[in-house]
């Protein structure tokens, strides 16, 4: 069988286990990011290894950036000196969001990246085989373990034509989204084939494979070719270059299409990223908020797209328009090639290079408002302001609609693209390691959790019943009064289901943990390991679920909760909140549980690897790997 790029990148990684099975791959590179990071390399720190064993290892500073009070400042300089131990590079706060500096300065064709962010996947528009994961296992691939997966299926995408003036390769996704749903990537990676690929830019393929994350995809990525290899020459990495390109005759387990001559702008509609429409279908809504950026569209083309639009115009006295530039880098070439000057003059507030106003650090919107965003996600209250109204739209609609004051099709406005030929490149914010730092730690720094190994029977009250597509912000919210706490397990416990439930928390500490019971694509969202091991040490015992999502669901096992499927999803409604469940788990791949309050009987599965349920009864896989 001739194999496509995803399968080849893939082979010529596997250590352990058997292609089109579960697999243990080696990791080349990893990252992590402030609001995974701090946890991530306490859990590197219990494996007593002195130093990581991967080619590169980045440690990058991009979420939490509002210090109000000590604990962020204090993570930041636990994160720098920690990483100056143990061998691992430091991107300091202000040099940009993870995805985009790793895209321009350290992502390789061919290689596998690891990152303990959702996102990660952004960098298959570079040629990587890019997942992203909870931070223990980037912990454990940082040490030289391998990440295990299930060899996912691969979706060929045939890309046609060529993108029209005023739209984006953000469109691109967003009609991928409309047809498959959010739950449409899970357990398959997406691969970018056909002639209209040699018509992307490596940051508009960047674009698309960062919000493949919202499609529940294991990764996606694109060849490595002539424009991956210009990309590279401009950063000053051409000795990176790899070609890389499927067989001729490569096969997919299955194949859609898309002529990008025939797409026009879109947008997806609160609260969901597949809620997908034509920006005609909602075209004169009143806008009262426009930002730019994120790790989804915040490259130097986006800037000079956005500052193309603005030329000359002002910004709608109704509208606040912030924008914030993907990297220092991006930032500088702004400065020299006045974009900056452009934007300011519109009357855009420029914000700080890191992910903000995404992840609900600053920038909420008021009651009521309307929102646009060249964002990923649009979970309900994750801007900071709940039951927002978040719209998910490209920069060309972004700008013409922030000029206008109502979402504006950028297709009927007038601009000339002006986008600079060369890269700034200046690494002066990226600490080299010295292996002889001393650790710092704040007070807000706590020691790591260590669970005991699994019991024989479990037994407990279904402390939450809850629906369909809950969201990792669900049950672990972000925003800027619980990022703080990412470092302190015991203190963000107490924000738990806090949107969903207020009083979980008092519950599950009352009744000595117990139960969640969820509907189909349970923990979609960001790779938060917090959104594990804070109901962990709740002692929430096991999560039954209709399905979950890919990342959450390894989270999971990483921490010793037992992730059950209902053999029947109509036994869902058999099940209520405050019932009390029991039973036995010596035998994981056959269990039944006895609902003790109604006498039903239910019949659960593990879909899980010998390697995961060994994990489980040990308690983790922290325990795991140091048994081993």
């Amino acid at each position: 069988m001739e194999d496509g790029i995803f399968n080849k990148v893939l082979k010529a990684h596997i250590v352990d286990g058997s292609f089109g099975g579960e697999v243990g791959i080696k990791i080349d590179q990893t990252l992590t990011q402030d609001a995974t990071g701090t946890l991530a390399y306490l859990e590197f720190e219990a494996l007593g290894i002195p130093r990581v064993k991967t080619n590169l290892s980045v440690s990058y500073v991009d979420h939490n950036m509002l210090q109000t009070t000590f604990e962020n400042a204090d993570d930041h300089i636990f994160l720098q000196t920690i990483a100056s131990n143990y061998g691992i590079l430091f991107s300091k706060p202000g040099n940009g969001i993870c995805h985009q500096v790793h895209l321009e300065r350290f992502g390789v064709p061919s290689q596998t990246l690891l990152g303990s962010d959702s996102h990660t996947p952004t960098n298959g528009g570079l040629g990587m085989i890019a997942i992203g994961a909870g931070g223990l296992d980037v912990a454990v691939a940082m040490g030289g373990g391998l990440f295990y997966l299930k060899t996912p299926k691969v979706v060929g995408v045939k890309l046609t034509g060529k993108l029209r003036k005023g739209v984006n390769a953000k469109d691109v996704i967003l009609e991928i989204l409309r047809r498959l749903t959010v739950k449409g990537g899970v357990g398959k990676a997406f691969e970018y084939f056909g002639e209209g690929v040699k018509n992307l830019s490596v940051p508009e393929r960047a674009t698309i494979t960062n919000m493949g994350a919202e499609l529940g995809a294991t990764t996606s990525i694109f060849p490595s070719d002539e424009n991956t290899l210009d990309f590279l020459k401009k950063q000053k990495r051409e000795k990176d270059f790899k070609r890389l390109e499927a067989d001729a005759n490569a096969q997919y387990d299955e194949v859609i299409e898309i002529n990008l001559s025939e797409l026009v702008p879109m947008a997806a509609r609160p609260s969901s990223p597949d809620s997908v429409v034509k920006i005609s279908e909602i075209e004169g809504l009143k806008v009262d908020q426009v930002l730019v950026g994120s790790c989804t569209n915040s490259s130097i083309k986006d800037m000079s797209i956005v500052a193309s639009i603005l030329k000359g115009k002002h910004i709608n006295d109704f509208v606040s328009f912030g924008v914030s530039p993907g990297s220092r880098q991006v930032l500088e070439q702004m400065t020299e090639t006045g974009i900056l000057e452009t934007m300011l003059g519109a009357g855009a507030r420029v914000l700080e290079s890191a992910c903000g106003p995404c992840i609900g650090m600053g920038q909420s919107p008021r009651t009521g408002a309307v929102s646009l965003r060249t964002f990923n996600r649009n979970f309900e209250g994750r801007s900071g302001t709940k039951n927002d109204k978040v719209y998910l739209v490209s920069p060309e609609t972004a700008a013409a609609s922030a000029v206008a004051g109502v979402v504006t099709d950028p297709m009927k406005a007038s601009f000339e693209l002006n986008i600079p030929a060369d890269f700034v490149v200046d690494d002066s914010m990226i600490i080299k390691p010295t292996f002889k730092s001393e650790i710092i730690r704040g007070p807000n720094i706590a020691p790591l959790p260590i669970f005991p190994q699994l019991s024989e029977t479990l037994s407990g009250e279904v402390l939450l019943k809850v629906g369909d597509d809950i969201t990792t912000d669900h049950i672990m919210p972000a925003g800027s009064k619980v990022l703080p706490l990412r470092s302190n397990i015991p203190k963000i416990s107490n924000y738990v289901f806090e949107s969903v439930d207020p009083n979980f928390t008092k519950r599950a500490k009352e009744k000595n943990g117990g139960f969640i019971l969820g509907g189909l694509n349970y923990g979609q969202g960001s790779s938060r390991e917090h959104a594990a091991l804070a109901p962990r040490f709740l002692g929430v015992k096991a999560v039954i679920t209709k399905t979950f999502a890919r990342i959450h669901k390894a989270n999971l096992i990483n921490f010793g909760i037992l992730p059950l499927q209902l053999k029947n999803p109509s036994d869902y409604d058999s099940i209520s909140q405050g019932d009390e469940l029991e039973f036995n788990v010596n035998d994981l791949s056959k269990m039944t549980i006895n609902n003790k309050t109604n006498g039903k009987k239910i019949e659960v599965i593990l879909e899980a690897s010998e390697r995961d349920r060994a994990i489980l009864k040990a308690g983790g896989l922290l325990n795991y790997t140091k048994n081993k």
